[in-house]
C-alpha cells in the first residue's frame, strides 16, 4: 500500500458517508502524558487511575484508546471550561510580519489565516485557550491589535 493511500471496498466507504452524516463534531483535547504520568500526579496507583478513567468514559467525558485520552465538550461543561470557537482578528506592523507570523503560529491556535483588508490574521483558537493565547499574542513585538469574536451559534 502506498503512504497516503488507503485501499476501501465499496461498503467500507458507505459506512464512513453514514457515519459522518449522523456525527454532531465535537471539540476535543487530547492529553499527551502517559497513564503512568498521570498516576504519579493524582498520587494514585496505574490501577486506580483505570477504574477512574472507566468511568469517566462510561459518563462520556473522556474516550480513551491505546495511547491516547481524550477530554470531550461533555467534560469540558463539567469543569467550567468554555469549548466555543473564537475568532481573533489581528494587525501587524508590516515591517514585523514574519517574525510575528512565526511566533503566532507556536501558540495554541486551531487555525491561522492571513488575508487581505484591514487586519493581516484571522485566527481560530477554542475559547478554552483564549486566555493564554490573547496573554502571549499581546506579548509579541508587531502585533498592532488584536479584536475577538466568539461564536455563539453556527447556523450551518
Amino acid at each position: 500500500m502506498e503512504k497516503g493511500y488507503i485501499r476501501l471496498t465499496e461498503k467500507q466507504l458507505q459506512l464512513l458517508k453514514l457515519l459522518l452524516s449522523k456525527s454532531v463534531p465535537m471539540q476535543v483535547f487530547t492529553v499527551q502524558e502517559t497513564q503512568n504520568e498521570l498516576a504519579r500526579e493524582l498520587g494514585v496507583t496505574r490501577q486506580a487511575l483505570n477504574v477512574h478513567l472507566r468511568r469517566l468514559r462510561e459518563e462520556g467525558l473522556v474516550r480513551t484508546g491505546r495511547g491516547f485520552i481524550d477530554l470531550t465538550e461533555k467534560a469540558l461543561e463539567v469543569i467550567g471550561v468554555k469549548a466555543a470557537d473564537v475568532f481573533v482578528l489581528i494587525k501587524v506592523e508590516p515591517r514585523l510580519r514574519s517574525q510575528a507570523y512565526m511566533k503566532i503560529r507556536s501558540l495554541p491556535v486551531e487555525k491561522i489565516y492571513r488575508v487581505t483588508g484591514d487586519i493581516d490574521l484571522i485566527v481560530l483558537v477554542n475559547q478554552a485557550k483564549l486566555d493564554e493565547f490573547l496573554r502571549e499574542a499581546s506579548k509579541i513585538e508587531g502585533v498592532k491589535e488584536t479584536i475577538t469574536h466568539v461564536v455563539i451559534e453556527s447556523l450551518k
